[in-house]
């Protein structure tokens, strides 16, 4: 299978054997056929997840396997994660919401179907609401997330409706690893167990990859890290679906609060740290491509990564609306969003020949508070996340999301959450923000965390290389000492504030 991934995945490949596409590349690194399909893709492009939305549609909720770090009945407005919605729809009721969304968020490039359950267990409603997309809106990408199982029986159908992206949860490659993680399939009629379940599931799984990439789909793999089971095992999978022509390995940490009811959670399986995640992407980057900038969304979210405006778009909401479909406004405003895309990249690149005049080894890492559109342009206090990147002589590079509560109430700091948001970024040596209030500023500072404002509204990446530079000027004189940070944690209940 080697050579169907040279020729239709990753084909490019870089020093280590790593292909020069996927997550972090840009129009130069990939053939003109990929990039027209990552371009405004905000999960397949790092780049493109600053200006695009997408949104997914909870038409499928039946599912053929039970994973025992899911547990859909579960619902919460604050919550993401993978199989949560607020209401499912109908094929007829999701187009029209499609296009209600398309026409009020003309960013909006992609329709994604990933559950709640899994959309090749309910396959009729999954491709008549493709079919009615496409042929209400056919400028959206069509995009859908399975977990395999099904998948070897469907991709010719997948090829008929140009469903050019598609995402696999692939945790394992070992069934005696894979028997505990997932304590059931059920498959032709049958329900198995155990390892034989587990060994049906990956050549179920691994079949369904090859099939789509010999067609020229586009494959991202999902993979769970779930410390202690398959933490080490992933650097096997990720071997195992680089040969098989997989596009993009998008390495998540578990979720696994008691409150959610799953397996895991209520055993005490506690998630990874952020240095731990870290490492392990880090580890499979030296194979192919790894995405960074998962947000682990629920099922029926809507808008740009790292916010979900479903709420705005209930059924009840949608079938009052008089939607008309405007693909000249749409591509009109997506234009200007490109033009947004050229300045921000350009910017990047004339602070990186900036920084080649300086010598070092160091890397560190930095918390950005943003809204979106690859700013700095969002209040500490306000920030539900923060976007973190690495620091080197090679420029800025994005590494994670950490989400956090809001620490700004009405006004008002609590004292409680702002800890929380310090452990969220321990491992960064400074944050970027819009404004910053004197109390949070001051504790940032006691932490060893510099909080910066100077650079309020301006590009991300070009302001972190500039503060970089900054900083390596202040080492090579005396005025800073550069420490080496410890570890975060990741976010792992629900949200306690909506907003």
């Amino acid at each position: 299978m080697q050579a169907i991934a040279e020729h239709k995945g990753c084909g490019t490949s870089g020093g280590s054997g790593k292909a020069s596409c996927g997550s972090q590349a840009g129009q130069g690194d990939l053939p003109t056929e990929i990039w027209d399909k990552v371009k405004n893709h905000p999960c397949y492009s790092e780049e493109a997840h600053h200006h695009y939305a997408r949104m997914h549609v909870a038409v499928a909720p039946a599912c053929n396997i039970q994973c025992n770090y899911c547990n859909r009945k579960y619902d919460c407005a604050n919550e993401s994660r993978p199989g949560v919605v607020s209401e499912k729809l109908t094929p007829e009721q999701a187009a029209k919401k499609v296009l209600a969304v398309a026409s009020t968020i003309p960013q909006m490039t992609v329709l994604g179907i990933a559950g709640p359950g899994d959309p090749l267990a309910n396959p009729k409603k999954t491709f008549k609401t493709f079919e009615l997309v496409a042929k209400a809106a056919p400028d959206i990408k069509l995009c859908l997330s399975t977990n395999g199982l099904m998948l070897p029986d469907h991709v010719d159908t997948i090829a008929r409706f140009k469903i050019d992206h598609v995402t696999i949860t692939i945790n394992m490659v070992d069934p005696e690893i894979g028997a505990k993680i997932y304590p059931w399939i059920f498959y032709n009629h049958k329900r198995y167990t155990g390892v034989e379940a587990a060994k049906i599931l990956t050549d179920r799984q691994l079949q369904g990859l090859e099939m789509l990439t010999e067609r020229g789909i586009l494959c991202k793999i999902n993979s769970v890290m779930i410390p202690g089971t398959n933490d080490q095992h992933l650097v096997e999978v990720n071997r195992a679906v680089k040969s098989r022509g997989a596009f993009l390995h998008n390495i998540m940490p578990l979720i696994s609060a008691p409150e959610h009811g799953t397996v895991f959670g209520l055993n005490g399986q506690r998630g990874p740290t952020a240095q731990e995640l870290k490492a392990l992407q880090d580890a499979c980057e030296g194979e192919m491509n790894v995405m960074r900038h998962c947000r682990q969304c629920r099922a029926d979210a809507v808008g740009l990564l790292g916010e979900d405006r479903s709420a705005e778009f209930t059924s009840e909401k949608v079938m009052a609306m008089d939607v008309k479909y405007d693909l000249q406004m749409r591509k009109a405003y997506q234009a200007k969003v490109e033009e947004e895309r050229v300045a921000k990249v350009a910017a990047k690149q004339e602070e990186v020949a900036e920084l080649a005049s300086e010598m070092s080894d160091i890397k560190l890492m930095v918390a950005v508070a943003t809204k979106g559109s690859g700013l700095i342009n969002e209040h500490f206090g306000h920030a539900k996340e923060f976007q973190v990147y690495e620091l080197s002589m090679a420029g800025a590079k994005f590494v994670g999301h950490r989400r956090v509560d809001h620490y700004c109430q009405g006004g008002y700091g609590e004292e409680g959450r702002l800890a929380s948001v310090i452990r969220a970024i321990n491992d960064c040596h400074a944050v970027f923000v819009a404004k910053i209030g004197g109390c949070p500023k001051s504790n940032l500072l006691k932490a060893g965390i510099e909080p910066v404002d100077q650079y309020a509204h301006e590009f991300i990446e070009k302001s972190a290389i500039a503060w970089f530079k900054s900083y390596l000027d202040k080492m090579q004189s005396g005025e800073t000492q550069h420490t080496q940070r410890g570890d975060a944690a990741i976010r792992q209940g629900a949200l306690s504030s909506a907003a």
